[in-house]
């Protein structure tokens, strides 16, 4: 019996062990590689994704380009992803996302830098802007290696500016975009406790990345991805 009780003591503390390290953040450089190649969110430098659908209403048209810019973060090289979205066919939101891939295929997201603008191009708000390191901020794992049913990670952290989570919902999901169809889509339900009354779905086919979002609970918001050109050779 007292063997037993030993057993059991050293099994708890093990697992103990497993949820402290899984909490902390391993964002030590040597953690990570060059490239992001995670297959749901592979992000090859000279890709760029057009999406179209609706946002407050209006005709959004959002693109999505994979640069050769890398930016240093808590020394580690994160690749540069530039967004557009345009509202109703004028730019309202300049963005720089910053993601970096681990040794186990894990992608994290290390921050964004965010604009919105005016009809004459001015800068109203950069709000949502943040980067690992800075004044709190956490890096968080946008996309695991191995999404499973029931995964749930914190995407990002800025206390009171950026909380984003998600969870894995499926692998078996139905969806059709202009650009692809497919039947084993890997589904997500995306959400964040600075706005507790707006829920979102995301749509990954792989090999290819995001393809659809879709607000589910909130204000209506929809893109879904239209076309996709890859570099060449």
């Amino acid at each position: 019996m007292i063997a037993a009780f030993a057993a059991l003591a050293v099994l708890l503390a093990l697992g103990s062990g497993a949820r402290g390290a899984a909490a902390r953040p391993l964002t030590s450089p040597v953690n990570f590689v060059r490239r992001v190649d995670n297959p749901w969110f592979p992000l090859i430098p000279g890709t760029t994704f057009v999406y179209r659908g609706v946002k407050d209403g209006k005709a959004a048209r959002d693109v999505y380009t994979v640069t050769h810019a890398v930016k240093v973060i808590q020394g580690v090289r994160c690749t540069a992803v530039r967004d557009r979205l345009y509202l109703a066919g004028r730019l309202e939101e300049r963005t720089t996302d910053w993601y970096a891939q681990d040794r186990r295929g894990n992608v994290w997201y290390f921050g964004e830098s965010t604009a919105e603008l005016d009809k004459a191009g001015r800068v109203t708000s950069t709000e949502g802007s943040w980067q690992a390191g800075r004044d709190g901020a956490q890096a968080g794992i946008y996309m695991t290696a191995l999404p499973r049913v029931g995964q749930v990670r914190r995407q990002e952290y800025y206390k009171g500016h950026a909380e984003d989570h998600f969870a894995v919902l499926t692998l078996r999901a139905s969806v059709s975009v202009p650009y692809v169809r497919s039947s084993r889509a890997l589904l997500t339900k995306e959400w964040t406790p600075l706005e507790p009354a707006t829920l979102d779905h995301k749509y990954y086919v792989r090999g290819i990345g995001q393809v659809k979002e879709i607000t589910v609970k909130g204000p209506l918001e929809r893109t879904e991805l239209v076309s996709l050109r890859r570099p060449v050779g």
